[in-house]
């Protein structure tokens, strides 16, 4: 699969362009903006970008009104047609949100339901009672997702919900030529649907790429019909185990995710998105920010970094602060110390197998110390992480001895174990 090498750059589409709140229906062709980015996307490295929805919306591009058309706030369908194939001149892949599990109230079945009621031919399509009445007082009530009844759930079981959904996705595909989708709220999607859409997909493009947004434990039942899924496990270990100074937090996610239960999956590795605080604003140390996008970029899976976070944007959620808190807008890069560390690792990650498809081998954990080992076939590298305040010995065996470290290009002997200096990462390229 084509996104197992790659490293992705997420985009909030409509924020990230400068888009209104509300659709005003007035066409702007903001989504050109992106085009603009395309040098800077090529010199850090990325290639594979995520763009949050993009299709017509009431507001936040997650309450669909029109599976068809892009979104008037960011332009045309042509406008997207020419930005997909404009990454692609310049080798960068292209996936979009895919927004299945509830549309807006504004999307036109469910304004036919609102209009006709119970003679409504899209009755069938949504989780309705004609017997009590809607926050917005329809005159009936139907399913919200999660509570949330500005998104109206959808009946994804049902036949004609799903041949109107797939028929949309396979025009996406033969329309704009997108390499993949990323699958909101996954986890309440259907078995049947799933294996639906890997179906239609596949016979599109037998390399398209599906990502599964999950929050839970359900990652093998959505593995059998996607390539990856969200790996909120690892998300929240990460940030948790550098606060709390508790390593063994994280290391349990690593051997459970890739020694125990889905060993050799290629899971989808953030530190933040759309939905979270940024990893800036969630660290308590700042110092311990280098050495954190370090592990993203060692642990097993396909890394992913959100606008802006590359030159540590902050934002956070914790104090009930809206979303928009999270998807700013800004005009034009503004990369720094940080975004050349990233530009780093992601080329250290894109050129070694070990990084790719390498298993995770534990040689040493304490509260502040980890240390493990990637390999694949010939290729061996040695991650070595100190996250206290002082430098530490740590005894590990390396099965070898001489080793090249992969930051100062110096030659190490590892027999024993390494001094590892604080609030820092290494790496270690085993020798022969």
């Amino acid at each position: 699969m084509w996104a197992f090498n790659k490293v992705f750059y997420q985009i909030y589409t409509l924020k990230f362009c400068g888009a209104p709140a509300e659709n005003d229906g007035i066409v702007q062709p903001r989504i050109r903006k992106i085009r603009e980015w395309i040098p800077y996307f090529n010199d850090i490295g990325v290639d594979a970008v995520y763009l949050c929805p993009v299709f017509c919306s009431d507001t936040h591009g997650y309450d669909t009104r029109d599976y068809g058309h892009l979104d008037e706030r960011l332009g045309t369908d042509n406008d997207l047609k020419t930005l997909v194939a404009e990454m692609h001149r310049s080798g960068i892949k292209v996936i979009l949100d895919g927004v299945f599990n509830h549309v807006g109230r504004n999307f036109a079945a469910f304004a036919d339901v609102r209009k006709n009621r119970e003679k409504s031919r899209y009755r069938d399509w949504f989780y309705l009672d004609f017997d009590r009445d809607s926050e917005y007082g329809d005159g009936f009530y139907y399913e919200g997702w999660e509570g949330h009844f500005e998104l109206v759930k959808l009946n994804d079981e049902n036949p004609e919900v799903i041949k109107y959904l797939l028929d949309h996705v396979v025009s996406w595909i033969d329309k704009y030529d997108i390499d993949g989708l990323r699958l909101d709220v996954a986890y309440s999607l259907p078995d049947v649907f799933l294996a639906g859409l890997r179906d239609a997909c596949g016979r599109r493009k037998d390399d398209f790429f599906i990502i599964g947004e999950t929050i839970d434990d359900n990652y093998e039942r959505l593995l059998k019909n996607m390539d990856s899924v969200t790996n909120y496990q690892s998300y929240k270990g990460l940030w948790s185990s550098f606060n709390s100074g508790n390593l063994f937090e994280i290391a349990d996610t690593f051997r459970r995710q890739f020694n125990e239960m889905l060993p050799g999956s290629h899971l989808f590795n953030f530190l933040d998105n759309h939905d979270v605080s940024r990893i800036a604003s969630k660290l308590n140390d700042p110092l311990l920010l280098g050495p954190i996008y370090g592990l993203l970029f060692a642990m097993p899976g396909i890394p992913c970094v959100y606008y802006g976070s590359e030159w540590r944007a902050k934002g956070s959620k914790d104090e009930g602060q809206s979303d928009d808190v999270v998807r700013p807008y800004f005009g034009v890069p503004m990369p720094d110390e940080m975004t050349i560390w990233i530009k780093w690792l992601v080329k250290l990650h894109k050129e070694n197998k070990a990084f790719i498809y390498g298993g995770y081998k534990q040689l040493y954990l304490t509260n502040e110390q980890l240390v493990f080992e990637r390999a694949f076939e010939d290729d061996r590298i040695i991650v070595g992480l100190n996250i206290s305040d002082t430098e530490v010995h740590v005894d590990f065996d390396s099965g070898a001895g001489w080793a090249t470290d992969i930051l100062s290009g110096h030659h190490n002997n590892l027999v024993g174990g390494a001094d590892l200096a604080p609030k820092s990462i290494y790496y270690w390229y085993i020798e022969g």
